[in-house]
């Protein structure tokens, strides 16, 4: 079973299309989805404590963009 934080995973699914506007495209619910995805992961890996601290993420995107 897959579950989040003690919720179904179907059953999150079926709640978040569920609270959509009626005339939702596929695209939107692609979209939602693939939000919903990225944020289970975040905080997975925030309670795992892989976390960066802000100083270290703001100097790797200055190395990055203000070369």
């Amino acid at each position: 079973m897959n579950v989040s934080n003690g919720i179904n995973i179907k059953e999150e699914v079926i709640k978040l299309i569920q609270e959509l506007p009626e005339d939702t495209t596929i695209e939107d619910i692609q979209y939602h989805l693939f939000v919903k995805q990225k944020l289970m992961k975040a905080e997975k890996q925030i309670s795992e404590g892989r976390t960066i601290p802000h100083d270290q993420v703001i100097e790797r995107a200055k190395k990055k963009w203000f070369k």
